[in-house]
């Protein structure tokens, strides 16, 4: 059996993450749901990948998005043209670029972080 990977994130505005996730890093709405136990949720993925995001916003108890500099979403994009067009398709997408906490990934890659403060890392090479 092959697990699927869920990463799940509340955050404070459902529709501007799935927006900023969709069109920066070209990502579909999956699925979703809208008062589910008093929840909200969005699934953003692509299709047949062996993950996907789930955004969500409690009605009830909000949850105050609370990642460190070191919570990170790490993409591996070894060729060029398509890492500097994701690349460009974030900041397009309003996320901001940051400095990494951590300057290994500053060597080959770039930092990107959203409102609620989760960033992304676009490395330039291989994952394995």
């Amino acid at each position: 059996m092959t697990p699927h990977l869920r990463i799940a994130r509340p955050v404070t505005d459902l529709a501007r993450s799935v927006e900023m996730y969709c069109r920066g890093l070209g990502l579909t709405i999956l699925g979703s749901f809208k008062d589910h136990a008093g929840f909200d949720g969005a699934m953003l993925g692509s299709r047949g990948s062996g993950y996907h995001l789930e955004f969500t916003r409690c009605h009830a108890h909000r949850v105050t998005p609370t990642p460190t500099a070191e919570d990170l979403l790490v993409l591996y994009i070894p060729d060029e043209n398509e890492w500097q067009a994701t690349c460009s398709s974030m900041l397009a997408a309003r996320f901001k670029q940051v400095a990494s906490f951590n300057p290994y990934w500053e060597v080959r890659g770039r930092t990107f972080e959203d409102p609620d403060g989760y960033r992304t890392v676009l490395q330039r090479v291989s994952g394995s």
